[in-house]
């Protein structure tokens, strides 16, 4: 166990106006609130304001559902919100307008340098649009990687992180085709099922909702796999991000070519391609998920000898289930306060196992035991409130007991009865073995052929004479 060094120090230095955290949070958040003011602005000049209105309600619906299925994901050591709330900012505000800007110029240069708009569209929609998309919301996924170091420590963090940007992402982008479609129907007169606003919707918000979190999923991973990496693999660390990258802008290029491969295309490439990718993604990040409660039962009993941890709290803390019935048990007895103070103190304990993974692995930095102290202090702050429910959480999820097998008579055939009945001449034969000597032969057992002599070696019990 590491504690906390004896002299503790406290280095001075002298930062620049620029270096302080307070101007670093307000350029972001200025940058993020002119970025949402410029997409606004464009977004409602190309749909109007009655377009965007329809396009905001619409869009607006897939958004909790996803936002909830990430955050689940990331529920065995949560990351702040803040990191997800600057992701989806990110997505929604400075990727979407990097997009419009990007791709709409883009696609004007090629078509003014060609003198063919319907190619210049068709090349932009599967070419220009998965680069500079895929770049901009890869964009956030790095900030984070190199600024909220401690935050992202895996597969799980990536796929989180850049799950909420593409979510985000998404949001504007349907806010800007719902409103357009609906615009198209209000010129055509068309409504109702048949409407270019229902085949819109049920296209990108029923059937494909996890289209562009799918994409970027893909460079979640690679940076997730970085992370995991080790200091003296520079170059793996370097190159796994960008595989992902590139993975992202193919798989985003093939969906948004799939007009183009006939009438039917768009349901083949949904069907035959995103349809599995998907499930396989989902299936490797609730597999990653299984691997981190793994490492919290695997690493927390170190804790448990030296005395900081209860012998009962490494499994209760390593099942999903049995912190859910902590936090409901001490809501029950503590109160909201009590449900949030175990809710920090699983974070906590969670943070403590991976830190002490990355420790054993090197990769947990010279600060390893400051930061594992102040854990393990929040831990012991909290565990009047947290240890009686965590027990009650083990007691109510453990495995019930293996029943004892109770012996079963094996029967006895008629032929081992030579005189009939269940009784010989020399009295009862046993089920166990049927041969065994019986009266008067009991007696002359030393001398009977089948009785096995005494053993020195045998286990200890009565010696035959």
């Amino acid at each position: 166990m590491a504690t906390c060094p004896p002299y503790p120090t406290h280095v001075h230095r002298h930062t620049h106006w620029w270096q302080r955290t307070w101007v670093r949070y307000g350029a972001l958040i200025t940058l993020l609130a002119l970025s949402g003011l410029v997409i606004l602005a464009l977004v409602r000049e190309q749909t109007g304001t009655q377009g965007f209105l329809v396009g905001l309600g619409l869009a607006v619906l897939p958004v909790p559902l996803l936002m909830a299925a990430f955050r689940w994901l990331d529920r065995v050591d949560p990351g702040p919100w803040r990191n997800l709330l600057f992701c989806f900012a990110w997505g929604a505000c400075a990727a979407a307008l990097i997009a419009i800007v990007a791709n709409s110029f883009a696609t004007r240069w090629i078509a003014t340098a060609t003198a063919d708009p319907a190619s210049a569209d068709t090349l932009g929609a599967t070419v220009i649009a998965p680069v500079v998309e895929e770049s901009a919301k890869a964009a956030a996924v790095l900030l984070v990687f190199l600024f909220r170091r401690r935050d992202f420590t895996g597969i799980v963090d990536g796929v989180v992180v850049a799950g909420v940007t593409a979510t985000g992402f998404a949001f504007t982008e349907n806010i800007l085709y719902l409103g357009t479609a609906f615009g198209t129907d209000q010129l055509t007169g068309d409504s109702g099922i048949a409407s270019v606003t229902a085949a819109t919707f049920f296209v990108r918000v029923v059937m494909s909702p996890f289209a562009h979190p799918l994409f970027t999923v893909l460079t979640g991973i690679g940076f997730g796999i970085a992370a995991l990496s080790t200091g003296r693999h520079r170059l793996r660390r370097a190159l796994l991000p960008l595989a992902g990258l590139l993975l992202a802008m193919g798989m985003h290029a093939l969906w948004n070519g799939s007009a183009a491969f006939g009438e039917y295309g768009f349901f083949a490439v949904y069907a035959a391609f995103m349809v599995p990718s998907f499930g396989l993604l989902t299936w490797l990040v609730i597999w990653t998920r299984q691997r981190e409660l793994g490492t919290v039962r695997a690493e927390l009993p170190a804790y448990v000898m030296a005395g900081w941890l209860t012998p009962a709290e490494p499994y209760a803390l390593g099942s999903m289930r049995a912190r859910r019935i902590a936090r409901q048990y001490a809501r029950r007895h503590a109160g909201k306060e009590g449900a949030r103070a175990v809710a920090r103190y699983e974070a906590c304990a969670t943070s403590v196992a991976f830190l002490r993974q990355r420790g054993r692995r090197g990769r947990a930095g010279a600060d390893f035991a400051v930061r594992e102290r102040a854990l393990l202090d929040v831990l012991w702050h909290l565990r009047d409130l947290a240890r009686p429910a965590l027990d009650h959480a083990a007691r109510a999820t453990a495995p019930p007991p293996a029943p004892v097998p109770v012996p079963v008579p094996v029967p006895v055939p008629p032929w081992a009865y030579p005189y009939g009945g269940t009784h010989s001449a020399y009295g009862p034969r046993t089920a166990a073995w049927p041969y065994a000597p019986q009266a008067p032969y009991a007696a002359q057992a030393p001398h009977y052929p089948y009785v096995p002599p005494y053993h020195p070696y045998a286990p200890p019990g009565p010696q035959r004479p």
